[in-house]
């Protein structure tokens, strides 16, 4: 099936663009409730633009069809379960973490814009990216234009440079490798500091433990009687313990999302969550060209924690949202 253009039809624009405010009022209301209800004087922060910086789990692809997340993307039935002719991808539907916050402040990306309205988000974000890339994404911004109070920023990256130390690993120099990888944490939290430097509210997520991902089982079975599960999982946590500390920590600049802690306890109790697979990738076709059309045989899209090795599946990716959506809507911008 080769995914066409999404062209929504007047009705379904008027949905989206309510859908979108009524998230937002809803929102409001629940942190004005929660600050004394009407007697507050608490004034929620509106922000006039946002960008993503990160890795996969924040980028949208450029190449046609443009807006394809790292996850598991939606295909749209047009209303005909019985035909599947008329099926095509639609990048509004199971959006990964930074689309659904956008979609609470009315914002779109310009790779996932089928209205053409104002893209207010703008993606930096990139497969593959590492703490290094990050801050490059960065320098970029500021030579196009730098930030300003009104912004709101998300981050998250770590992934791969765990990934990258993980492979470096001999079997004897595992502590170095922790080492290094506290350091990239502390150069991911020296980013935080400098987006808040520079103007920007944001809204950064630590990494998953990647000692729960299908990488992980691959690795254990290849390497009979290793810890290979519990070396990843000591380079994510040390990164992410490092990154939590050096950044500052200041609910009026600052909203950490703990993907990790949400991940483990998905891990835990996976029914609590609907999830019935929280070892094995869903997708058959990787991402970002995995569908809900391309997945192995008889697998359900929502009830997988990873879409791949160690790609969280939308159900993932919906509950960084969620967590996203809460502390941004909570903090004292």
């Amino acid at each position: 099936m080769s995914p066409t253009p999404f062209h929504p039809k007047p009705a379904r624009r008027a949905h989206i663009a309510t859908r979108a405010l009524k998230l937002l009022a809803t929102a409001t209301l629940a942190v004005a409730a929660g600050c004394g209800g009407g007697t507050s004087q608490f004034e929620p922060f509106v922000p006039e633009r946002m960008f993503a910086f990160g890795d996969e789990a924040s980028a949208l692809t450029t190449s046609a069809p443009t807006g394809r997340n790292y996850s598991i993307n939606g295909i749209n039935g047009n209303g005909t379960t019985d035909n599947t002719a008329d099926d095509y991808f639609d990048c509004t539907l199971q959006p990964n973490w930074v689309q659904s916050l956008a979609t609470v402040y009315g914002f779109v990306f310009a790779e996932c814009n089928p209205n053409n309205a104002a893209a207010k988000a703008v993606n930096w974000s990139a497969p593959g990216a590492r703490v290094a890339e990050v801050g490059a994404q960065i320098d970029a911004q500021v030579a196009a234009g730098g930030f300003r109070d009104k912004d709101i920023v998300t981050l998250m990256v770590g992934v791969n440079d765990v990934l990258e130390l993980y492979g470096q690993y001999d079997g004897s120099n595992e502590a170095a490798l922790v080492a290094e990888a506290g350091a990239r944490g502390n150069r991911a939290a020296l980013i935080v500091n400098r987006l808040i430097d520079l103007g920007a509210k944001v809204v950064v997520s630590n990494i998953p433990d990647l000692g729960f991902t299908p990488y992980a089982v691959k690795q254990n079975l290849a390497n009979p009687g290793s810890d290979r599960g519990g070396v990843l999982s000591r380079l994510s946590s040390t990164f992410n313990e490092r990154l939590g500390v050096a950044m500052l920590i200041d609910g009026r600049f600052v909203a950490l999302v703990q993907t990790d802690q949400r991940v483990l306890v998905m891990n835990r109790s996976p029914v609590s969550f609907g999830l019935a697979n929280t070892t094995d990738a869903v997708c058959a076709t990787p991402p970002p060209d995995c569908t809900t059309n391309t997945l192995v045989p008889d697998a359900n899209a929502n009830t997988y924690l990873w879409a791949g090795d160690y790609l969280l599946s939308y159900a993932g990716q919906n509950q960084i949202a969620t967590l996203a959506i809460t502390r941004a809507l909570r903090n004292p911008f």
